[in-house]
């Protein structure tokens, strides 16, 4: 059986679309290896149980102290040692990497053994790591397109791969806004967005009488803003749910007339699949802006909104919800162009490009 290497770690945008590269290869009689270190392996939880998990040693200059800063280039070497030990042992067919710095031992290995080896990059702007890499990897795989890409580097657009339960809702029909109930859905990450819990309820409560009346709202908020937030909601007179997580946000965003999100690569790859109208609000505080550029390809397609924070106040989000929702004809536009920038099919993408490596 020939043998696939992950490499990823760090944050849950690494590590899931490297599941799902995982889950697609056992499933073409793989074997899977994940290499990262233990805080990416707290993310694992969702891998098959068949991928052998394998934690190395990494380490990044943008934590800890002085003295953990000094330690940064042994720990990395430490790792890279145990990786070469590792691929000299196992041959892997093809190494893979989702970015990240625990990608850094196993990414180094392959290329000292010029074992066949790709990066796949989630956001529009190279992470640390991978643009490293970038001229040291047989080819590098595109989840937000156009991404920016060093001097003679060539990218290829895969996507970037969405949940099973994302997948079972392409197709679900768009109901436009009208007079009956509509559905808002707020997201701002996994662990929500302070400045969404300020803004978005007093824009709510900003919209005309008439349109409030009709909306629900589920809002993801820090658990430490919950009680501002459902208290702002219910002076508003609008029904909402407030929760610091939601689990089913596949069927929420499916039912959605509209979404105002942060632009991280998979909440936009979700929006983008399912196809919802949305309005953007980058993280100003993104490594190289690379939520700006994940948004890009939706705004510039007509399917959504983009709010720079610095401009993020109630009176211009509470215009900008109010010229999707009053305006079917434009919601229903927005939400087929945000399918057509959509690719459901960006794990077999991915598939077909491993097994070119190994071919």
């Amino acid at each position: 059986m020939p043998l696939l290497l992950i490499a990823a770690g760090g944050t849950g945008g690494h590590m899931f679309p490297a599941q799902a590269l995982a889950e697609a290869m056992i499933a073409k009689g793989w074997r899977v290896k994940l290499s990262t270190d233990a805080r990416g392996a707290r993310y694992a939880g969702g891998f098959p149980q068949a991928v052998e998990i394998v934690e190395l040693s990494s380490a990044t200059f943008a934590r800890g102290g002085v003295l953990a800063k000094l330690a940064v280039p042994f720990r990395i070497a430490g790792g890279v040692v145990l990786a070469l030990l590792s691929s000299l042992r196992d041959r892997p067919d093809v190494v893979v990497g989702f970015g990240g710095y625990p990608s850094i031992p196993a990414l180094t290995a392959a290329w000292m053994l010029r074992r066949p080896r790709m990066i796949h990059e989630q956001n529009g702007v190279l992470g640390r790591v991978n643009t490293v890499f970038a001229k040291r990897v047989d080819k590098v795989a595109c989840g937000t397109w156009p991404t920016a890409l060093p001097g003679g580097v060539e990218g290829i657009h895969t996507g970037n791969p969405v949940r099973a339960s994302v997948l079972e809702r392409v197709g679900a029909g768009y109901i436009a806004p009208g007079d009956y109930p509509m559905e808002m859905l707020v997201i701002g990450g996994s662990q929500g967005a302070r400045i969404l819990s300020q803004v978005v309820p007093a824009a709510v409560a900003a919209l005309p009488e008439g349109l409030r009346r009709h909306l629900r709202v589920a809002h993801q908020a820090r658990a430490e803003d919950l009680g501002a937030v459902v208290a702002a909601y219910a002076e508003a007179g609008v029904r909402a749910e407030v929760e610091p997580f939601f689990t089913d946000i596949p069927r929420r965003l499916s039912e959605a007339q509209l979404v105002i999100s942060r632009s991280g690569a998979s909440s936009v790859a979700d929006i983008s699949v399912i196809g919802r109208p949305s309005i953007l609000i980058p993280f100003a505080a993104a490594t190289g802006d690379h939520q700006t550029a994940n948004a890009r390809g939706l705004v510039e397609a007509g399917a959504a909104v983009l709010i720079a924070e610095a401009q993020l106040d109630a009176a211009s989000l509470s215009a900008q919800m109010a010229a999707v929702l009053q305006n079917p004809p434009r919601a229903e536009d927005m939400a087929r162009k945000a399918q057509a920038q959509g690719r459901p099919d960006a794990t077999d993408r991915l598939v077909a490009l491993v097994e070119a490596l190994a071919s």
